[in-house]
Order: C-alpha cells, then structure tokens, then sequence
C-alpha cells in the first residue's frame, strides 16, 4: 500500500493505493479516515482493481479547502476530480461510506463515469430525509445538531478527541475494538483546523436555520437526490442505531436505484460494517462488483 498525492479543485489530497487495474475510489466518512478500508483495499486489489482511498478535503494530511467551503456539492466535485486526476475511465468504480455516502450518491449521477457504485450505511436521499426527520431519527443521529453548537470544537477535542471514541462506541456493535480506527481518526482530526473543516461539513449540511424546510430539501435533492446512473450497492449493518432498514426500507431504497442494483443488511454489523464485518462486506461488494448479487 503506497501513500500518493494529487491536486484536485485547488486542494492536494493525499491518498493509499494498492492494486493495479481499473480504478475503484473509496472515499471515508466522519471521524474516520482511509483506515476504514483496510481490508477492502487488498481484496479489490485481488479481483484486479487499483484500489485508492483519499483523505477527505479538511483530513490531514489532505489540505484545507483554501475557499473555507465543505459543501456535499464540493465532495461530489472532488470525488469526480479525483476518478479524472487518477486517471479513471468508464470501467471506474466508486465506493462512499457515511458522511461520503452522499457525495457518492451525488457523482454516480454522471452517466458513464462510474461502472458501479457501492453506499455504505446512508440510503438515498429519498429515504434518508425522512428516516432522519423523525424523534428516533433527530435522537440516534444527535451528534449532527451538538456540532452546530460553539462549543462543539472544545468539546470534542478535549481529552485527545475522547468525542471521537464516544461515537465508535456509539455506533459499532457491541464487543468492537476501533484502537486501529481511532489512532487513524484522531491523526485526521487532531489540529484544530482539521477538527474545524471535519466539523464544517455537518454545520454547511444541515444549518439549524434551515434544516428541514423545503428549501434545504430541494437544496439537498438538486445535489444527491436523482437516481445514480450506475447500479449501486447500498448496504447496512443490523446494529447501526442510524438507521432501521426494514424489509420494506429495503424495497423503498430499490425502487430508487437503477436495474442491477441491491440493498442489503449484514448481520452484527454497527456503522461500520466495512471493519467490523469486513469479511462479508468484503464478499458482497466483490459479488455485486462481479455481477454475482
């Protein structure tokens, strides 16, 4: 695995390589970082993809946005600057988990850039609107209006980003060991300007002035809301307290994905799926990537 880096919309990225072949770009969510993808980089790498997994803009070692904005709109941007920088073509694959769920939802819009795209653990805007908007919703995902607040930045940094461990607790099945996800984490986010960007992608997200009215939702839908071009994977975990996926969650979500695609929830899985279960989240993605799902 081979630590690279590239200049797209104005910001370096860098970014973990392995494998050779057609592109397949993973992109990691918040408090995480390329870690996340440990053991799907190998294996991608044995079905004959180069694997690449960038730290997101505002991660260290990436850079800054130099305009300040974080934007679901700017991820989209970087993650099909980033399939155009590395050298993607029409056999490209895309990958997002957590807060890059939407950016991929997002790219997979542009039709004969990305031949499929998985989505780990945030199902398409359609039903992740109104999943959210509910008592359960606003409880389970609190963290998204604690980081509106001022105070959020000393908060979660305070005793070496112990925040950071609150949420894997949090949302990972019982029994998990994140130590290997939160030593990467915390590298990600420990200066205060990389804790102020990660936070900025949550407070440009869902601005409490505006979260939740038609405009934010018509805002929301112009960006990641139509259908992806591509069949995509969505998968979940039984135990994430994000989201209940139902049988009939399930159904919803297909009925806004193109032919081809699946939904799925891998048992005694949290929110992190692609580390705790690794060795069936590993099977499925290589299955639907093969057309075997």
């Amino acid at each position: 695995m081979e630590a690279k880096r590239t200049t797209v919309n104005g910001i370096e990225f860098a970014y973990l390589e392995q494998g050779e072949g057609p592109l397949a770009l993973l992109m990691h969510g918040f408090p995480m970082s390329p870690a996340t993808y440990r053991h799907l980089m190998p294996a991608l790498a044995g079905a004959g993809y180069r694997a690449v997994a960038p730290y997101l803009r505002g991660f260290a070692p990436s850079a800054l946005a130099p305009d300040g904005s974080y934007a679901i709109a700017d991820l989209v941007a970087d993650v099909n600057g980033l399939h155009d920088a590395l050298g993607g073509d029409g056999d490209a694959v895309l990958v997002g988990h957590d807060f890059s769920a939407p950016a991929v939802w997002g790219a997979a819009q542009d039709a004969g850039r990305w031949a499929k795209a998985v989505v780990c653990d945030v199902p398409p805007f359609a039903v992740f609107g109104p999943m959210v908007l509910t008592p359960r919703g606003t409880d389970a995902l609190s963290h998204f209006w604690f980081f509106q607040t001022a105070v959020a930045e000393q908060v979660v940094a305070a005793d070496d980003l112990a925040y950071v461990d609150w949420i894997y607790r949090k949302f990972t099945a019982d029994g998990f060991d994140a130590a290997e996800d939160l030593k990467h984490a915390k590298d990600a986010l420990r200066a205060p300007e990389n804790l102020a960007a990660a936070l900025a992608l949550y407070r440009t997200a869902f601005p409490p002035d505006r979260f939740g009215t038609p405009e934010w939702a018509q805002e929301h839908a112009a960006v990641w809301g139509a259908p992806p071009s591509c069949p995509t994977l969505n998968l979940f975990g039984s135990e994430d307290p994000s989201f209940v996926i139902t049988d009939a969650a399930l159904a919803a979500i297909l009925d806004t994905l193109p032919a081809g695609s699946h939904a799925e929830v891998v048992p005694g899985a949290g929110h992190v799926g692609l580390v705790e279960q690794p060795a069936e989240v590993n099977r499925l993605v290589l299955a639907f990537l093969a057309g075997r799902l």
